[in-house]
């Protein structure tokens, strides 16, 4: 790899004692745990240079986005051919015309272009033991696990958008991708960022106990907090690309200062295979749009946000890092939580559809669909870059800057009356 460090020996044992990577599925049983110090990693000076991360990555932005760029208007056209079409009605599809579906295919090629490629590049197939010379094979079999998970949350999605799927169906689908990931040694210890905080000492059987269902939670909140943002031209897409960049810069941070530990080289490689087929795609879905994600793309892609979630809250003392993740994809988990509010508080069903969205109460006070959508980009990049200040600042200060963004968001739902129940509105 042309960015290592020139005494790999060194680089390694270094980043055994750096900051922030801690215990994780290929080293946490092998006896290889390691020092974490708690003072921020910041005073530290980093042992890869933006240039040398640059140069050992920039092969996966371009063939995600090249993939999707090229996948897309050739699903596009099948779509056309096959009489895959999204078809407007008065309330909920408000375009004017059938619109192609099987985005949502073009999103995983791209997506799975990128992971490929990285797969081949850096061994996260596990035939290169010089990333993590503990448990390869481990890694290896976490990779397989993402992009298998992957391919079955777009079949998933692309059977509801051939044919209608019942919401309860889905979310069993959901879960059964998360208890895989799970199965591949991601999540299985999440309840570890806060027992080892707390100074807590768990045994492994009580940690899976508890990692479990709050890993299955995650999963499937984020493959329906995308679901449910994806209703206008470029909404979803570009929210999404942006959420992927905020990552991308914590993640090249800890990879900056943590050298090429096995964790750092995922995240990265997740972050930049979703922002490239995000790119990639949103030329054609951008308004006017002339594809649609379906739930195959828009579950995919909040699949993908779960992933890199668990990725950063992979180690000791990774709270800081893994509350990071969650507020760059805070735009989508605010919608989410508004529309089963205000469906709760209208009487309805929680997983019936219907125009509770931030989006949607915006275009029906008179907003144009590209001012809707501008905004939600400004709002995905504040999150995104709330998120990245947890660089320069300490988890304490971070938590308070969290909980101000919280409150702040919560201030302004109320202050545009954003959760009231309109009587008038009917369910489609």
């Amino acid at each position: 790899m042309s960015a290592r460090c020139d005494d790999e020996g060194k680089n390694r044992d270094e980043s055994r004692r750096g900051c922030p990577i801690g215990p994780s599925p290929w080293n946490t049983h092998s006896g290889m745990e390691r020092t974490i110090p708690r003072r921020s990693c910041d005073l530290i000076e980093p042992r890869l240079s933006q240039g040398e991360l640059l140069s050992a990555y920039w092969p996966i932005l371009v063939v995600s986005f090249a993939a999707s760029l090229i996948a897309t208007p050739i699903c596009r056209r099948l779509a056309c051919r096959w009489g895959v079409t999204d078809q407007p009605d008065t309330f909920l599809k408000t375009h004017k015309k059938p619109i192609p579906y099987l985005g949502g295919v073009a999103i995983f090629i791209g997506w799975a272009a990128g992971i490929g490629l990285a797969m081949r590049m850096f061994g996260l197939d596990g035939s290169q033991a010089d990333i993590d010379p503990s448990e390869p094979k481990m890694l290896g079999w976490m990779t397989a696990g993402i992009l298998l998970a992957g391919l079955l949350t777009m079949l998933l999605g692309l059977a509801d958008d051939l044919r209608f799927m019942r919401p309860v169906v889905k979310v069993a689908g959901n879960v059964a991708v998360a208890i895989l990931l799970i199965a591949c040694g991601l999540g299985d210890e999440l309840v570890r960022v806060i027992s080892t905080l707390a100074h807590i000492e768990l045994s492994d059987w009580i940690t899976l106990i508890y990692s479990v269902p709050v890993t299955i939670l995650l999963v499937v909140a984020a493959c329906n907090a995308t679901n449910l943002i994806d209703g206008m031209d470029g909404l979803c897409s570009g929210v999404l690309g942006i959420i992927s960049l905020g990552m991308l810069i914590v993640a090249a941070h800890m990879h900056a200062y943590s050298g090429w530990a096995a964790p750092n080289v995922l995240r990265v490689v997740i972050c930049l295979a979703m922002l490239g087929t995000a790119l990639g795609f949103l030329p054609y879905n951008r308004n006017p749009a002339t594809i649609f994600l379906g739930d195959a793309g828009s579950m995919l892609l909040g699949l993908n946000a779960a992933v890199l979630i668990l990725l950063f809250a992979e180690g000791v003392f990774n709270l800081r890092w893994m509350l990071a993740s969650v507020m760059a994809f805070g735009l989508p988990l605010a919608d989410m939580f508004l529309t089963m509010a205000r469906r709760w508080r209208a009487q309805k069903p929680l997983m019936q559809g219907d125009r509770s969205h931030f989006y949607d109460q915006l275009l029906d006070r008179g907003w144009s669909v590209r001012r809707v959508v501008l905004t939600s980009y400004l709002l995905a990049a504040f999150y995104a870059a709330v998120a990245c200040a947890s660089i320069v600042v300490r988890i304490r200060y971070a938590g308070l800057l969290y909980l101000g963004v919280f409150a702040l968001t919560i201030g302004a739902i109320i202050k545009f009356r954003m959760v009231r129940v309109e009587p008038t509105t009917t369910d489609s």
